[in-house]
């Protein structure tokens, strides 16, 4: 439970090395992708707090549905905006 509260401080600092983490230390990445390879580390790259919450939003049983949308929704606004927020300070 200790954990999770850690998590929550290292996504919002760092989200690549949160999902780092979680793809390392759980087996919640390897679920939520189905073993790929290719997607997840596409996601560290490039959109990392929306494949962090895709991983955490994500049931084995039923996908993800309902309110984890709005959790993978958010991530991704949350890359977009960091993305153009760097590039309106490189253009000034």
């Amino acid at each position: 439970m200790g954990c999770a509260c850690l998590l929550a401080v290292i996504a919002s600092s760092f989200p690549r090395l949160a999902l780092l983490f979680t793809w390392v230390f759980t087996d919640r990445v390897r679920l939520a992708f189905h073993h790929g390879l290719l997607a997840p580390l596409a996601g560290l790259l490039f959109l990392p707090l929306t494949t962090l919450m895709y991983v955490l939003a994500y049931s084995p049983a039923f996908g993800v549905r309902g309110w984890g949308w709005l959790l993978v929704l958010l991530g991704l606004l949350a890359d977009l905006s960091s993305y153009t927020v760097g590039a309106r300070a490189r253009q000034r």
